[in-house]
Parts: C-alpha cells; structure tokens; sequence
C-alpha cells in the first residue's frame, strides 16, 4: 500500500484541521470540501452529471469530487482505440529490438529490479473539454527511467528514432491517393526522436499511488512523457522498436494533430502540428459555501514550465488573483488554485479562469483560437454557469 496518507483519509478519520500541518496539509491549501461546506450547482453540465463510466472499457473524473492532490487510481480518466488487452504478468516481457547492440526481453520482475524512482505526473486528453473536462487526472507514478533501459540494450548511432507499441490493436484501412482502402493489423503505437528517447524525462511506469497498474492504466508497464497530453503515454507497452527512418503509423502523424492558422509574412499560412506538450489550461472545478462565503477550487493543466498567476473573473468583473495550492508543487503534478469569491449575490454567475506562465504564455480565450480548426488540444478560458442559492 501507499505510505502517503491521502486527503480523503484525513478527512474521513476525523482528524482535526489544527493538525494537518503534521501530516503536511497546510490548513489554508485543503482542496477536500470541509464540513458544513456545501456544492453550488453548475448550470452548463447535461442533466445527470458527469457519467464516470460510459462504456465498461472507459472512465471520466468527475472534477467537483477532487478532494487532494492525487486522483484516486480507481477514478483516474482512461480511454483507447483498441479496448483493454489481457497480458498474464507472469509471462510478460518488455522486447527491445532494432538499432541496439543487445536486444532484450525484460520481464516485469526485471524492470522493478532496476534502480526505481517517483513522478509526481498529471495530465489529460487532447480531446479534454470544457465544461466537464473530465479526461484528466494526476497521479504518483512508480518505475524506471526509460534511458537506463535503452543503456543497457545499448542504443547504436545510425539510431533515430524509438517507436513504442502497446499490446492494443485492431483493424486499420490505409487510404494511399487513389487506390481501395488496404485493411490490415496495427497495434497502438508512438515515437519518440533519439533526443527525446535518451533524455531524462521519458519514464516507463508499473505502480500508480502505491500500486500496481490497473487495466485501465495500462497494466503491467506504460510509457509516460511528463509535461505531454495522454495520447504519447502508451499503455499495455509492449515493445520498443529503434530504427533509423521516421515512424508514420496512424497515432503518431494521422489521428493526433492540429490544423492551426498562422501569420507569416502577412499571409495566413495553414500548419498541421503534432499533438506532445500540454497547452497551458486551467479551468473551474468547483464552486462552495460555508455560510456566506464562497470558494472556487480550479485546476491547471501544463507541460512543466513554471506558472506566473493563475487568476478568476466573476461575472463582467475585474481580473483576481487566485491562490496556488501548495500541495502540488512538483514540476509535473497539475496545480490546484482557489480563490475566495466575497460578497456573493442570490441568483446565476459565471466564473472564468486564466493562466499565465514564467515563458509569458497566457492561455488564450476562444476568440484567439478561432483559427485553430481541429479540436484537439482545446484549452481557452471558458467560463462556467452557476446558481448561487
């Protein structure tokens, strides 16, 4: 079991509020709704709420239940193209083959034998979106960094680029120009170039909060790029491929990428860009009261570059500073911010976030990214609807 004592357990153990600081909880940082604190109604969700399970293979975070920094593996977001693959852990291997001097075959007890280490990771789905943004989660992740296992497979110098193939596949049509669609077998897969594979962030992970991956997080082993959206992460990894030429299968340069519109020499220039880093994003998770004070509990989403300010609008209202909760100040983690709505009047608000990081980026709103013509990587401001009794 996990060793680190989570906000739902301090919560429902009755611990007093004064001592939270022992357990490193700063009182003023508590994200978990306190007694006596009441959920205001959003106006802008489907009637019946958030469906937490759309299909026995799928599952969405309902964000107004965040109650600490980790999202419980049971309700962490998971989606595929290929359903869940069964893999007997006892037999699984993790192949290494390609441009290497020494392939390999690694099983799960291999891997948890090598020197180990701690990712503090939240991220979400390119296709993540507002109101609900329910295909996000943060997590604690347990494994091995992926460059101590390309060392040791010995990595030659022709090599260029690393594909990672999860057990997930299916049936594909590959359209080429005019010819009949060609049907044949493809497994999920992704790649990373040489730099990228041999630095120090991409991890390969098999705990997650102190345990074992579920199926739905890719058990036994997955691949996680910190700071990325959810598509790179391969889940169920199977093997890991390194060649020279550049991998062009379906995940990697069809089904994840953005058509953009940019200016360059006063023309309009349209540009397809692949889906990796997070776009800076935050938004409204919750709105409570305690009498007739009001608190906003929000999320940011980013790729690892410091935040500057994180801030709210209510209503046609100035821009406020919102408050960044210290529990999650790893670079990876996603952050928690509140801020403390006074003078709350009866009736529907909106409320609206924006977050700007140390680079200058400020997230945009929906007006500046009218020439963004896909859907993925949706991540303006958006304001949220709701009813203050």
């Amino acid at each position: 079991m996990s060793k680190q004592t989570t906000r739902r357990e301090v919560i429902k153990g009755g611990v007093a509020l004064a001592g939270l600081g022992a357990l490193g909880f700063p009182e003023w940082g508590l994200s978990a709704m306190a007694q006596g604190e009441t959920l205001m109604e959003f106006t802008d969700l489907p009637e019946g709420g958030v469906n937490r399970a759309p299909t026995p293979d799928r599952r969405r975070l309902d964000i107004r239940d965040i109650d600490g920094p980790l999202t419980p593996a049971d309700q962490w977001f998971t989606t595929q193209h290929y359903g869940h693959p069964e893999i007997d852990r006892a037999t699984y291997r993790l192949r290494v083959s390609g441009l290497v001097d020494s392939p390999l075959e690694l099983s799960l007890a291999d891997l948890r034998g090598m020197p180990s280490r701690e990712l503090v990771f939240g991220f979400e789905c390119s296709g993540n979106g507002g109101p609900q943004n329910s295909l996000s989660s943060n997590g604690r992740w347990t494994g091995v960094p992926l460059r101590t296992v390309l060392e040791r497979a010995g990595v030659q110098a022709r090599a260029r680029e690393f594909v990672f193939f999860g057990a997930d596949r299916g049936d594909e049509e590959v359209v080429f120009r005019t010819a009949a669609p060609i049907t044949v077998e493809q497994q999920y897969g992704r790649s990373l170039t040489r730099d990228l594979a041999l630095s120090d962030e991409p991890f390969l992970a098999y705990d997650l909060n102190g345990e074992p991956l579920s199926v739905h997080q890719g058990r036994p082993l997955r691949l996680l790029m910190p700071g990325w959206y959810g598509a790179p992460n391969v889940k169920w990894l199977s093997e890991i491929h390194v060649q020279e030429d550049q991998y062009l299968g379906k995940f990697q340069t069809h089904w994840y990428r953005t058509l953009k519109g940019e200016m360059v020499n006063g023309e309009m220039k349209w540009k397809e860009t692949a889906i990796t880093k997070m776009r800076l994003k935050s938004f409204i998770a919750r709105v409570t009261a305690m009498g007739n004070r009001h608190k906003v509990l929000g999320v940011i989403m980013h790729d690892g570059t410091p935040i500057r300010s994180i801030e709210v609008k209510v209503d046609n209202g100035p821009w406020q500073s919102a408050t960044l909760d210290p529990s999650t100040p790893e670079k990876y983690s996603w952050k928690l911010f509140t801020y403390d709505w006074n003078g709350a009047t009866p009736g529907e608000h909106s409320v609206i976030s924006r977050v700007t990081d140390t680079d200058g980026n400020v997230q945009p709103t929906a007006e500046e990214l009218e020439v963004k013509k896909t859907f993925l990587e949706r991540n303006a401001q958006q304001a949220r609807t709701l009813i203050i009794a």
